[in-house]
């Protein structure tokens, strides 16, 4: 903007010098500290809205925060109180409490979780093992043979350790529920909208693991290839033609839904255990079947 006449800056200098004066004259008229001041003197002290575009800008010109300063005593005095600057509420943010605030939803979770709850240790050792110990058993038998030794039969050694991992998840899933029954309620999933998701989640699962099992047989389900059965081609068909490992991702949409169906923030936090688990399961399965069947391959082209 451009700048204003020297003059016209003395003229509201003598406007200010002229308020002052009345004031001391009617100091009944005068607003307490604080208090709201009169219009004529806001709009001469540079207050008020607007009053950046009503200071007066050139040469001589002295600017709002230099004439507080010097209204205040100088750098070091104690600031007099202002109804401009306002009042430092609740003493700023040297009285807020950061670790209130909620950093994420898991941090939620845990709110409703009691990690030494029996129930809640025994599902998450349940979790935890069955994944261990097929994969071990399995990797043994791959290496020695002693199952299908033991039991005179590559098949009913697969079949016994099918059998066992299948008692195994019984007991993971009586666990998960034993765990969930034991905890507190979500009230914000306690409700029919939430229970009709979960149904369906575990719809879902249940599909994908029925018909992986259709698609595998019992073999091929439950680590025949370890035991020396191997299949004769890929599976392409449903539903391993939508994902990989269905069964695995099966499994767990069912506990999600079965989580969820009982509004349980302990089944939740479950559920992630689970996936996180079987995901490094696949990190160690995959490149172990891989490496069987290019043994197979490797086998086939060298009788041929």
């Amino acid at each position: 903007m451009p700048s204003r006449a020297p003059g016209k800056w003395r003229f509201a200098r003598t406007g200010d010098y002229i308020s002052q004066k009345a004031g001391r004259s009617w100091g009944h008229r005068q607003s307490a500290p604080g208090g709201r001041a009169s219009r004529h003197h806001r709009a001469a002290s540079g207050g008020g809205r607007g009053a950046n575009w009503r200071r007066p800008r050139g040469p001589g010109v002295v600017s709002l925060e230099a004439a507080r300063l010097r209204a205040s005593g100088g750098p070091g005095a104690e600031p007099m109180s202002s109804s401009v600057a306002g009042p430092d509420c609740c003493g700023g943010f040297g009285n807020v409490d950061f670790r209130q605030a909620d950093v994420c939803v898991m941090t939620r979770l845990l709110g409703y979780v009691d990690p030494s709850d029996p129930c809640f240790v025994a599902a998450i050792l349940t979790i935890t093992f069955n994944p261990l110990f097929w994969n071990v058993v399995a990797r043994w038998e791959q290496r020695t043979r002693k199952l299908s030794k033991v039991f005179r039969s590559p098949y009913l050694a697969c079949y016994s350790l099918g059998a066992a991992i299948l008692l195994l998840n019984v007991l993971r899933s009586h666990c998960f529920t034993q765990a969930m029954l034991s905890q507190p309620k979500m009230e914000s999933l306690d409700n029919p909208t939430a229970y009709r998701v979960g149904l369906a989640l575990l719809g879902i699962g249940s599909t994908f693991v029925l018909s992986s099992f259709f698609a595998l047989g019992f073999t091929g389900t439950f680590l025949g290839d370890y035991f020396g059965i191997l299949m004769e081609a890929r599976v392409t068909t449903f539903p391993f033609n939508i994902l990989d490992n269905p069964m695995y991702w099966g499994s767990t949409a069912n506990y999600l839904g079965w989580a969820i169906m009982h509004a349980s923030p302990t089944g939740l936090l479950l559920t992630v255990v689970v996936a996180l688990i079987y995901m490094v399961a696949i990190q160690y399965e995959e490149p172990f079947t891989a490496q069987i069947y290019q043994q197979k391959a490797s086998s086939s082209r060298k009788r041929s």
